[in-house]
C-alpha cells in the first residue's frame, strides 16, 4: 500500500482509502458472501486481496458479484431478506460509501438520525420523546417495503446532485444492478430497490430519503418537526386535523418517489397523558427504533407522580432479548466459570442496558431478574451444594456482595425472576 495515488489509472482512487475501507469492514465482521471467503481467510493474502480491489476500482474494471440473501426473522412472523455482499466487495462498497457520505453530510437534515457519524438511535428517541411533550399528535410512519422498492433513477439522481465524480456514480450503478443469490441457489435480477446489508446501501438511502422526505417535509410542513431513522419515521402535528392533512399529503408524495406507505402499519396516534384527556377511539401509542411510547406514570424532580407520554422497552424488543436469553442454555454450560460466564453474556447484557435502559429503565428490571434467574439455574447445576433453596440464596448474596460488577445487571437489579 506504499502508493498514495492512482497513476495511469482512469480513477483517482487512494490506496489508502481502500486501507481504511478495510479497517471498517474488519471491525464491522460479517458472515461471508456468495464466495464463501470469510474475514478470516481474505486477510490470509490481505496485501493482494486489497491491490485486487484497488487496481480493479481505479481502472472501471471492477464488477460486483451477485449478493447473498439470507432470511431474518421478523419481530411480528415471517421474515425478510437482508443481503450479504462479498468481503471484497463490502471493502469496495465502503470506499464508495466515504465519499459519498463526505459530500452529504454537510447538507442534512438535523432531524435525520440513521447511519450518520455522531448520531443514533437513541439520539432520535430523545427528541421524539421531548417532541410528543409539545405535540398532541403524532403520525407514525411505515414505508412499505422500502429497501425492496426504491427505484434507481432517483437513488442515482441524488447521488449526482451532491458527487461529481464519474467512478462514484458508475459503482453506484453497478451495485444497484447486481443480482441477488437466493437461499435456493438461484440467481434473481432485480430492476429497483438495494440491498438491505449492503455498505453502500445506508447511505445512498438516506440521500433518497433526504430529498423524497426531508427536504419536502420541511418545506410543505415546516409546522410539523419529524424524526427520521432511515426509513422509519415520525411526525408531529399539533391537532389531529392537521395529522390528517399531513397523512394525506405523505401518501401521495411516497407514490411520486415509487413508493408507498404501510396501509396497516402507518396510523395517526393521540398523545394522551396527564393533560391531553380528550376522546379518541384510534390508537394511543406507538413504537419507535425498539421503544414504545405511550401514557406512563413519572415522577418530577421534586418527587411528584405525574403522568407523561414517553417511552420505554418495547414489547417486541423484550420479546426478542428473551428469546436471546434462553437460547443461552445457561444450565447446560457448567464447565465454564463465574468469570468466564460473565465474559460470554456480559456484553449483550451490557449493550440491551446502554441501549434499552437509557428511558424508563425500570421497564428493563423484570429481563434483567430473568436472566439472574438462569445464572442461578446455572449455579445450581455447576454446585450441587447449592440446589437447596436458602443455600444458593445465601451463596447468591455473597456473590453479588462481594463481586458487584461481575455481571452487568447487577448494577441495577440483583434480585432474581421466579
Amino acid at each position: 500500500m506504499e502508493e498514495q495515488r492512482s497513476p495511469g489509472k482512469p480513477f483517482d482512487i487512494s490506496k489508502w482509502e481502500v486501507q481504511r475501507a478495510w479497517g471498517k469492514v474488519r471491525a464491522n465482521k460479517g458472515a461471508p458472501g456468495v464466495d464463501d471467503v470469510s474475514i478470516a481467510e481474505f486477510e490470509k493474502n490481505l496485501k493482494g486481496n486489497l491491490y485486487k480491489i484497488w487496481n480493479r476500482m481505479s481502472s472501471g474494471a471492477y464488477f460486483p458479484p451477485p449478493v447473498k440473501a439470507v432470511e431474518i426473522p421478523r419481530a411480528g412472523g415471517g421474515a425478510r431478506l437482508l443481503g450479504v455482499p462479498t468481503i471484497a466487495d463490502r471493502v469496495a462498497q465502503t470506499v464508495v460509501a466515504a465519499r459519498i457520505e463526505a459530500a452529504a453530510e454537510p447538507v442534512f437534515h438535523g432531524d435525520s438520525y440513521g447511519y450518520r457519524p455522531r448520531r443514533g438511535a437513541l439520539d432520535a428517541v430523545g427528541a421524539c420523546r421531548e417532541r410528543c411533550q409539545q405535540y398532541g399528535w403524532v403520525i407514525d410512519l411505515d414505508v412499505q417495503k422500502f429497501f425492496d422498492s426504491v427505484p434507481w433513477d432517483l437513488i442515482v439522481k441524488a447521488v449526482e446532485a451532491h458527487v461529481a465524480l464519474p467512478w462514484v456514480i458508475l459503482y453506484v450503478k453497478r451495485w444497484l444492478a447486481a443480482p441477488v443469490e437466493m437461499p435456493d441457489g438461484a440467481v434473481q435480477e432485480r430492476d429497483r430497490g438495494t440491498p438491505q446489508g449492503s455498505a453502500v446501501s445506508p447511505v445512498i438511502a438516506n440521500l433518497f430519503m433526504h430529498y423524497a422526505f426531508d427536504v419536502w417535509m420541511a418545506r410543505e410542513f415546516p409546522d410539523c418537526p419529524f424524526e427520521r431513522y432511515a426509513d422509519d419515521a415520525v411526525v408531529h402535528c399539533r391537532t389531529e386535523r392537521r395529522a390528517r392533512q399531513v397523512l394525506a399529503a405523505l401518501e401521495v408524495r411516497m407514490e411520486q418517489v415509487g413508493l408507498r406507505l404501510h396501509p396497516d402499519k402507518t396510523k395517526i396516534v393521540y398523545c394522551r397523558d396527564g393533560n391531553r384527556r380528550q376522546d379518541y377511539e384510534g390508537p394511543v401509542s406507538f413504537d419507535f427504533l425498539g421503544y414504545t411510547f405511550r401514557a406512563r406514570a413519572v415522577r418530577s424532580r421534586h418527587g411528584e407522580v405525574f403522568t407523561g407520554f414517553g417511552p420505554a422497552v418495547s414489547g417486541k424488543a423484550l420479546a426478542r432479548m428473551s428469546e436471546t436469553i434462553a437460547a443461552w442454555n445457561l444450565k447446560s454450560h457448567v464447565g465454564l466459570t463465574w468469570r468466564q460466564l460473565a465474559q460470554w453474556i456480559g456484553p449483550v447484557i451490557r449493550g440491551w442496558m446502554a441501549y434499552y435502559g437509557r428511558f424508563y429503565r425500570s421497564e428493563l428490571y423484570p429481563l434483567l431478574a430473568r436472566i439472574n434467574f438462569h445464572i442461578q439455574q446455572w449455579a445450581q447445576a455447576k454446585y450441587r451444594r447449592l440446589r437447596p433453596h436458602k443455600a444458593l440464596l445465601a451463596a447468591w448474596e455473597r456473590v453479588t456482595g462481594q463481586y458487584p460488577g461481575l455481571f452487568p445487571q447487577w448494577r441495577w437489579v440483583t434480585w432474581s425472576w421466579r
